[in-house]
């Protein structure tokens, strides 16, 4: 039974409730929602005081054309930052504090390790891989090209590849919805997108039979399909027109 008397929201409770509140569908945030009453049962809160903390971050988040509930805190505000500046780092630190919660510590010693790597370096790869894949399916909901809404035929792509910004790794401005097709076109440089999110493609493609290439050149000049929030930053996608589709590949 939940203590009648109100809790203040912790530091490392925040993490987590920003966590949930970047894997959730837009419109999702209500006290039916199974992952809400999840967390609030993981932190002893009750379901409605979770869902509202999380629709406090809706009217904080600046990617989002409508605001939510106005009872934000200073520390609610803090922790949103400290999130988003540096989202590699604190992706990471709210999945530990919700496997820790769960009690679902990971400690895969079967993990095939890279030379020059260490453990810790390759599960917190792995963690925030995950962590991205499910935060940007959760914005787009399909390929922001075609539409195709399989799950297991989407990937999240990032614009500003992995291995340039370590910062941004996570954040979801820097991610796309994109099937396998469209995912490895952009990755490779061959598309990319516009600054009023129009589909761009490479004069590489020109040299190849048209009629073989209708997958890639019936969307060519077409909008891509924009997510419900963290829109495309446009600084990483002029990133990608410049160094990945113009100039050098980073791969």
């Amino acid at each position: 039974m939940k203590s009648s008397k109100r809790k203040a929201w912790t530091k490392d409770e925040l993490l987590m409730a920003v966590n949930l509140y970047c894997k959730t569908p837009f419109g999702r945030i209500h006290i039916r929602n199974k992952d809400i009453i999840r967390l609030a049962q993981l932190l002893d809160r009750s379901v409605g005081s979770v869902s509202y903390k999380l629709a406090n971050f809706a009217s904080i988040d600046p990617s989002l054309p409508r605001k939510g509930a106005s009872n934000v805190s200073k520390l609610d505000v803090e922790v949103w930052n400290e999130s988003f500046d540096n989202s590699d780092e604190m992706s990471f630190v709210s999945e530990q504090l919700l496997e820790q919660i769960q009690g679902e510590i990971d400690d895969d010693q079967s993990l095939d390790i890279p030379e020059g790597l260490t453990k810790e370096s390759v599960v917190k790869t792995r963690v925030n891989q995950k962590f991205f894949r499910k935060t940007i399916l959760a914005s787009y909901g399909s390929c922001c090209v075609t539409g195709l809404p399989v799950p297991e035929l989407l990937i999240a792509s990032h614009i500003v590849p992995w291995s340039i910004d370590e910062k941004n790794r996570t954040n979801p401005r820097n991610g796309l919805c994109l099937n396998s097709l469209h995912d490895k076109a952009f990755d490779s440089g061959l598309i990319t997108i516009s600054e009023d999110f129009r589909i761009i493609a490479s004069n590489r493609l020109s040299s190849y039979d048209s009629g073989k290439m209708r997958m890639l050149n019936e969307y060519i000049g077409s909008k891509i399909r924009l997510p419900n929030r963290f829109l495309p930053d446009q600084s990483f996608l002029q990133f990608h027109r410049e160094n990945v589709f113009l100039g050098t590949n980073f791969h």
